[in-house]
């Protein structure tokens, strides 16, 4: 048996959910089953960013849950068996991330394996597959509803281009230290002349946590739109609209590498930065590996 667990936002649960659908084609008689104890009260009284299973908002999700008896089997740990463990680490009951791209996670049994698992390598081969599964609801407001309709259908028909920009939370001492100075104003500046280049009239929707910040800069609304109606559990419709664009300019952000992984368009071009965090250095040979087919651009806005 394997067990995934399920933890973070919603763009590291939907990795989470991507690597048990990865594992299922992998070995279809293995039984996967996904853990989300990490979302109870009593767990996220000790989280920083406090969160909620946000996988339970997609329409007709299936969310095959563990049991409290499958947990235990291999969250519950007697002395001796944490000693055995610590000898030999191939015996021990837990998998848990520790680089970009592990290929031996296909050859596991009965593990509880742990992680986030951003690499595009992991499941770009099911992504048909994801983009099916992951239907988005409908907003409960009407009016923001047809406002989201009428976006994509906006989106469909220019050369319109996403434009994730994370601040918030990424501004935090807590945060910057790790995910800061890497999606720059220079990363930004570079990517939209980027498509700019492809074509002059492209047109870039704005969408971030600190849309105050994105009206003072981005104010030409001939070349700019902010999006900022999609907000608390429907904050996910962000990422459907995302998918409707020729072009994702995503921040080291999970959140809008879905805007760009759910893009159906045949003429999409995704873009991310070269790196996630600032502790785990890169090469870009690597990366274009580990992320076929993304256009990717440093924090000196130079693509590589």
């Amino acid at each position: 048996m394997l067990i995934i667990q399920i933890a973070g936002g919603l763009g590291n649960q939907m990795q989470q959910y991507a690597m048990y659908r990865k594992l299922l084609k992998a070995g279809a008689d293995r039984n996967i089953k996904l853990d989300i104890k990490w979302f109870d009260e009593d767990k996220q009284s000790g989280v920083l960013a406090k969160r909620k299973l946000e996988l339970e908002y997609f329409t007709g999700l299936p969310l095959p849950v563990c049991s409290e008896s499958e947990r235990a089997r291999f969250t519950d740990r007697s002395v001796a068996r944490k000693v055995v463990e610590k000898l030999v680490p191939g015996m021990g009951s837990r998998f848990t991330e520790s680089c970009m791209y592990h290929p031996e996670i296909f050859e596991l049994k009965d593990k509880y394996i742990e992680g986030y698992f951003a690499c595009q390598k992991y499941y770009d081969d099911i992504m048909g597959e994801l983009q099916e599964l992951f239907v988005f609801p409908t907003h409960s407001d009407e009016e923001i509803n047809i406002k989201n309709m009428n976006l994509m259908n906006e989106m469909e028909m220019v050369p319109s281009v996403s434009v994730h920009i994370r601040r918030g939370d990424y501004l935090d001492p807590e945060n910057a230290a790790l995910f800061g100075n890497i999606a720059t104003d220079a990363y930004y500046d570079s990517a939209m002349e980027y498509f700019k280049a492809i074509d002059p009239d492209t047109h870039f929707y704005i969408f971030t946590n600190d849309p105050e910040y994105a009206r003072a800069k981005y104010a030409d609304p001939g070349r700019y739109t902010i999006v900022d109606h999609n907000t608390g559990k429907y904050s996910l419709l962000d990422i459907q609209l995302m998918s409707h664009c020729r072009g994702n300019i995503c921040a080291n952000s999970t959140f809008s590498f879905w805007g760009a992984r759910l893009n159906r368009r045949k003429d999409k071009i995704p873009v991310r930065t070269l790196v996630m965090r600032n502790n785990q250095p890169v090469t870009p040979e690597l990366m274009h590996e580990y992320w076929p087919g993304w256009v990717l651009v440093d924090k000196d806005g130079k693509v590589r």
